[in-house]
């Protein structure tokens, strides 16, 4: 594992402000990945980026790679490929501007498992909440880390893959992937 694990929620208590910040852009089946590291954390993932947003992260020829970052991109290659169901990469969302709610919605989400789904409305349960799951959908359309914080295992209660960050087609590929590294890991 790529350090200690933390929950979403969790703040980074030794946080340096001296951390170095690497933006990177990586390419995956989904398309180009924005990915801000602090440290040996993630604090921000973005599915393909706009063009003025894609300015900010470099590519990765463009990037002096850290053993860290090279187990890092290639746990997130082998969670891509089906073959790890966990990148077991911490993330940090102490820089995010969330509140109690939605932190704990996010702390909930790390907990559907791999290749499984639950439904907006028992994540809502799960949150505390359990009528607000309009809210835990609004919520998960905020979310600054997908994927790591996999916001795209939830889905609506009347069927279909519903909205994702990155949109529908790629979260079904997400749920496809998922599905058959779950089948992959049975055999």
């Amino acid at each position: 594992m790529i350090g200690a694990k933390r929950d979403a929620g969790e703040a980074v208590l030794e946080k340096d402000p001296e951390e170095e910040i690497v933006r990177l852009l990586m390419p995956s089946p989904i398309g180009r990945l924005a990915i801000e590291f602090r440290g040996t954390v993630v604090t921000r993932l973005v599915v393909q980026p706009s063009r003025s947003e894609a300015k900010n992260f470099r590519s990765l020829d463009k990037i002096q790679l850290t053993d860290f970052l090279m187990e890092a991109l290639g746990r997130l290659s082998e969670y891509f490929a089906g073959v790890r169901s966990d990148p077991e990469i911490n993330v940090d969302l102490s820089g995010s501007d969330l509140d109690a709610f939605q932190r704990r919605v996010l702390k909930e989400v790390r907990r559907v498992p791999y290749g499984k789904s639950w439904s907006y409305k028992k994540l809502a349960e799960a949150s505390g909440r359990r009528t607000a799951y309009n809210l835990v959908r609004s919520v998960l359309s905020m979310n600054p880390i997908p994927i790591l914080i996999p916001c795209h295992r939830v889905l609506p209660t009347k069927g279909g893959a519903g909205a994702w960050i990155g949109g529908t087609k790629k979260k079904e590929r997400l749920l496809r992937i998922e599905k058959k590294g779950l089948e992959l890991e049975t055999q």
